[in-house]
């Protein structure tokens, strides 16, 4: 009986010494992930300048908000008052 409890006690120690050693990697190894990550997103930010709309862009924009104003008011969701304050934001 001595011998059964000797060998349980030894694998009780063996299996959590394995346990904490398996989470010290895992942590280890999130870790090293996440400054990967961070690392890439960094690179990603400082290679991809900013785009600015050319004004055929913006025009088209503001054309194309018009046109949404436009078919709101046809179908009676916005009033000649919101229509006027609304389009006056898109042409400012």
């Amino acid at each position: 009986m001595p011998g059964l409890i000797r060998g349980v006690a030894r694998t009780a120690v063996i299996a959590g010494t394995a346990t904490a050693v398996s989470n010290r990697v895992s942590r280890r190894q999130q870790g090293r992930w996440a400054q990967q990550g961070e690392q890439q997103q960094q690179q990603q930010q400082a290679e991809a300048p900013p785009t600015a709309l050319t004004p055929d862009d913006e025009m088209s924009s503001k054309i194309d908000k018009l046109k949404e104003l436009g078919e709101l008011k046809a179908q009676g969701l916005l009033t000649e008052e919101e229509f006027a304050a609304e389009k006056q934001k898109v042409l400012a």
